[in-house]
């Protein structure tokens, strides 16, 4: 029987891999001076501070270093310097870089040119322009705060992030960071929200390091640090993957017999194309003021990880944000793709977003730096547990910050954090705290030094603690990492909701301490007291045993915490009681927006389920079935010429039954997966994400193992889809 298809062929994906590598770098050496190209693209305060007026300067260094007010006369002239500097650059249009409640980025550009009356034009930019923007704010989720005719929206200059270039080979763009708001001034975005939420630390901040005589501290911001793993697959692979295009994860792929069993590849050298691929990646954000710092193999095959250095939280999104971006765009250059879903490989581990935090102050002292001798280091102790009684207060609504059909498939599938939030503090910590719930921490267990055994190797310092990577929130030395976050969501919502838990938690203790000095008591005895109450208080969330384990599950029951292993199950926190009084008291979101949040997740949990279920429906009816029948046609010939031939044909004969059983099975289920879909279950988008969650995402399942049961039998050059051996393991 003829073929009168072509099977997608792997070899031939390389060779262009390998030409495409060659003649990248045949191109020339990229300047990879770090000192001389760091920030080069990206408007520092150096920068403004040289171009700008002096008095001009000092009213702008206020508002971006101490918030303070910004009127239009200085918006005027950095305007001025802004255009300048861009334009120097080759700049030829302007936008406003926002962040919508889509999760990702968006811009429309606007050129700096403007007609004069000679008939001429001249390159313009006030700074009106620079403030203000109006993108079209119905045609962005909104979750009901503006309907379709109600079309005026806002985006407005954040001037404590630097404005940037981004370069395409035919010109460039000047991005100015911004926020997102309705004409009725209602947040749109994610940026707005993480502003006030910092504003909201800081004043809570500020009103405990007074307690504690810092008088001449003018500032507390959250910091971020936020390490992104990804994957990179060749482009070739991708395009002839449809579930990868509509869906970013596979929807199907039998499993390859070695997987990352021999852990092989994590921290292993790294393949020369995906280096390339990663120096260019870096170098690109280190020209934009993006300061990473690590990269390295990751666990899974072709699965890898990138990290930069701490910055302000709001910035650090930012950065966060055009790391992604990056990322994507620079893959494409070496014939890769990046995939960012938080499983795009069924079997192997997913991917997540570490989100390191903590709180620095205008002096750069970071307030979780224990010292020493952390025991006696009472600033210290007390915003390290308004940090934990952040996470016991508001557990719920920290998971539901986290929760998206993607990070669904990777939370507690033992190789990520469980659905569980609990808290790690290590074992000198946890001494330190056993001793305050039972009266006074006198001592600090040492740290000491490990010794290797050999003479020539020198003695390295031991930490007092051990680390645990199967905690969602772990204090890892001067920092929380907040280890629940999926690779492809923004930042900015799970830092939003982190920041306002922990001033409200500051909040409280800081007016127990004022009521127990109130009574007479010295700072020191009134801290005593208020640590040990709280110690006590947010006990049950802390655990450093193994949160895979099946014993965890029970004792975090016994415990009262929170176990919500979907998103439907966690995004119901959003608009509790406790959550709307949370927001509203400290002016982060009303409860009209935390309603509008609530109802965005679930139309993007519907959506993307929705196409999910109908790609796994195309793939099977278009691609899988037919290229599964011509095998078995195939095979019936050989029967057919067998059995005339006189030959045995019991074995091929079996075959055919098998290939068939298993096909007649598929058939069945992919009806029943389309019925299932069609049927949508209910007219709301809560009952339909519902339905979606608990009836068609295990139909697709069940779809899937048949086909991957197929895949094992059917021949390799027949199969339609690269394998996961070929995107895995083939560069």
């Amino acid at each position: 029987m003829s073929k009168l298809y072509r099977r997608f062929d792997a070899l031939e994906a390389v060779r262009k891999a390998e030409s495409t590598l060659l003649a990248r770098n045949g191109s020339g050496k990229m300047n990879m001076n770090i000192a001389e190209i760091f920030g080069e693209n990206c408007l520092s305060i150096d920068t403004l501070k040289e171009r700008l007026p002096k008095s001009v300067w000092k009213v702008l260094k206020k508002t971006i270093r101490d918030n303070a007010p910004l009127d239009f006369e200085v918006a005027d002239a950095v305007a001025v310097v802004m255009k300048e500097w861009a334009t120097e650059k080759g700049a030829t249009h302007y936008t406003h870089w926002f962040q919508p409640l889509t999760g990702a980025t968006a811009e429309k550009h606007d050129s700096f040119i403007t007609p004069n009356q000679g008939g001429g034009a001249i390159t313009q930019f006030s700074g009106n322009d620079l403030m203000r923007g109006e993108p079209d704010a119905s045609s962005f989720p909104s979750g009901g705060l503006r309907p379709t005719f109600e079309a005026r929206g806002y985006t407005a200059w954040d001037p404590t992030s630097p404005a940037f270039i981004i370069e395409n080979g035919n010109g460039s763009t000047l991005c100015i960071p911004s926020v997102f708001a309705s004409w009725k001034g209602e947040s749109l975005d994610f940026k707005t929200p993480l502003l006030r939420s910092i504003e909201s630390l800081n004043k809570e901040a500020l009103r405990t390091l007074k307690l504690f005589g810092e008088d001449d501290v003018t500032w507390v911001n959250a910091t971020g640090g936020f390490e992104q793993e990804y994957f990179l697959i060749d482009q070739e692979y991708y395009y002839r993957r449809p579930d990868l295009l509509t869906s970013g994860r596979t929807l199907f792929g039998a499993k390859p017999p070695k997987g990352q069993e021999l852990d092989d590849h994590y921290f292993g050298s790294i393949p020369d194309r995906i280096l390339s691929f990663m120096l260019e990646a870096e170098r690109e954000l280190y020209r934009l003021g993006v300061p990473v710092k690590t990269r390295h193999n990751e666990v899974a095959p072709s699965q890898y990880e990138i990290a930069p250095i701490f910055e302000k939280a709001n910035v650090a999104a930012d950065h966060q944000q055009l790391t992604m971006i990056t990322l994507k765009r620079i893959a494409r250059k070496y014939g890769l793709v990046c995939l960012l879903h938080e499983k795009p490989f069924a079997g192997l581990n997913g991917s997540g977003k570490h989100a390191n935090w903590s709180m620095v102050t205008s002096k750069g002292n970071n307030l979780l730096e224990p010292g020493d001798t952390p025991h006696d280091n009472m600033q210290f102790l007390f915003f390290f547990a308004a940090a934990l009684k952040a996470v016991y207060e508001h557990q719920g609504l920290l998971r539901a910050s986290i929760a998206s059909a993607g990070n669904d498939h990777r939370l507690g599938a033992n190789e990520a954090p469980p659905a569980i939030i609990s808290a790690y503090i290590g074992e000198q910590l946890d001494d330190i705290v056993e001793q305050i719930k039972s009266g006074k921490a006198k001592t600090t267990k040492e740290s000491g030094l490990l010794g290797l055994g050999i003479p020539v190797l020198p003695t390295i310092p031991k930490h007092a603690g051990d680390r645990n990577r199967t905690s969602p929130f772990a204090f890892t030395g001067n920092k929380f990492e907040f280890r629940a976050v999926g690779s492809e969501q923004t930042v900015s919502f799970p830092m939003t909701v982190l920041n306002t838990a922990v001033a409200s938690a500051i909040d409280q203790m800081t007016t127990a301490l004022e009521t127990e000095m109130s009574s007479g008591s010295d700072l020191e005895a009134a801290l005593e007291t208020v640590l040990h109450n709280t110690f006590r208080e947010i006990d049950p969330i802390l655990f450093h045993g193994d949160g895979y384990s099946d014993d965890w599950q029970e004792e975090a029951a016994k415990r009262g915490l929170l176990n919500l292993k979907t998103t439907m199950e966690a995004l119901p926190y959003f608009t509790e009681e406790k959550s709307i009084e949370l927001f509203e008291k400290y002016n982060v979101l009303s409860e009209k927006e935390l309603e509008s949040r609530l109802e965005i997740y679930l139309e993007q949990y519907f959506y993307k389920l929705n196409i999910e279920a109908e790609t796994t429906e195309d793939i099977v009816r278009t691609m899988i079935v037919p290229a599964t029948i011509r095998y078995l046609n195939e095979i019936l010939a050989v029967n057919d010429r067998g059995k005339a031939s006189g030959l045995d044909i019991t074995s091929t004969k079996t075959l055919a039954e098998e290939v068939n059983t298993v096909l007649s099975q598929l058939l069945v289920a992919v009806d029943k997966l389309r019925k299932v879909n069609e049927d949508l279950g209910g007219d709301t988008i809560p009952e339909k994400a519902d339905h979606l969650s608990r009836v068609v995402l295990p139909e697709m399942n069940k779809v899937r193992v048949l086909s991957d049961k197929l895949e094992k039998l059917v021949p390799d050059d027949y199969w339609p889809l690269p394998s996961y051996r070929e995107m895995l393991f083939v560069k």
